[in-house]
């Protein structure tokens, strides 16, 4: 995990609730909002960042006369997800940091979300020590063949470790759970645009509170509502730590040989492998290959593991 400095700091501590790219929204440990500025020689150890600052971190701050803040350190982070800055290659994305649990929201259609993109966010996480619900919403959109898939995608899920649960801001289904997760957690929400994030958010947070975005007709993908990650306090004690809608999530940080160990099923599998450093592509002995021909291993679970390796190899990944 990387770490700020050695958090001597300002005389100030506080969260930053809130990344509008340029300056940060920081509130104080006596429930003050400050506007903070990240001096020009902070930088994060052991990772090149888009943003060296993100929702979540507990940051060090020296007051100024104008009541805003220069941001001097960062406390060391107990985790975060990361993903490749779409635009440069060799940059992460640091969606958030602290994360206590993480809301993985899926749409099996308006929008589609697809395994490949469910399983690099699990990846992540696993690589990161952030837990994950997978979140399946819009439940009461979907006709009875939508259904049976949405089952098999919650049967595979589950099956592996993942817990799943079907939400619908429509009839208010799992809501009550929802509620109970996020009760004195930092709970990240992320997903595709137009999966229903902001409408999470609102069943949460019982107002209108984040803006709505339609759905687009003719394309079927989300409009971006959330432009900037929010960390918006619920009244149970909980933050949601709302981000603006990922369209791709390319893995990072990561080598060819450890990413078996952040498929559970694989990891578990590749122990009875012939030889040690066994990619389980074609090596001889492979108990995963086996394990796939047999249907032990899901058919889409290895596709999303060859995909991250080969986007590792080409150095890039796809949308």
């Amino acid at each position: 995990m990387e770490k700020g400095g050695d958090e001597s700091g300002g005389g100030l501590q506080g969260l930053v609730i809130r990344n509008t790219g340029n300056a940060y929204l920081v509130r104080d440990d006596n429930g003050n909002d400050i506007i903070g500025i990240a001096k020009g020689n902070l930088r994060l150890k052991g990772i090149r960042s888009t943003s060296p600052i993100v929702v979540g971190d507990r940051v060090f701050m020296d007051p100024n006369p104008d009541g805003t803040a220069f941001i001097t350190d960062i406390a060391d982070r107990k985790n975060y997800i990361v993903r490749k800055a779409s635009n440069l290659s060799k940059h992460a994305h640091i969606l958030a940091a602290n994360i206590d649990l993480a809301f993985l929201c899926i749409t099996v259609k308006y929008p589609e979300t697809t395994t490949v993109f469910i399983d690099r966010f699990l990846t992540t996480a696993e690589a990161y020590s952030v837990p994950v619900y997978l979140i399946f919403n819009k439940i009461d959109l979907y006709n009875d063949e939508e259904h049976e898939y949405l089952d098999a995608l919650i049967h595979l899920y589950t099956s592996i470790g993942y817990h799943c649960l079907k939400t619908s801001t429509v009839t208010g289904e799992g809501k009550e759970y929802l509620e109970a997760l996020t009760k004195g957690k930092s709970v990240l929400l992320a997903g595709h645009s137009g999966v229903g994030k902001s409408s999470i958010s609102n069943l949460l947070l019982g107002n209108e509170a984040q803006k709505v975005s339609e759905i687009s007709e003719y394309h079927h993908k989300g409009m971006h509502t959330t432009t900037f990650s929010e960390m918006l306090e619920l009244k149970n004690g909980g933050f949601l730590i709302d981000t603006p809608g990922i369209k791709g999530f390319g893995t990072i940080d990561m080598s060819r040989a450890e990413v078996s160990h952040y498929f559970p099923e694989i990891f578990r599998i590749s122990r009875k492998c012939k030889y040690n450093n066994c990619l389980h592509l074609n090596e001889p002995g492979c108990a995963v290959l086996d394990a796939v021909d047999k249907q032990y291993i899901s058919e889409s679970r290895y596709h999303s593991y060859l995909n991250i390796l080969e986007d590792i190899e080409e150095g890039k990944y796809r949308l």
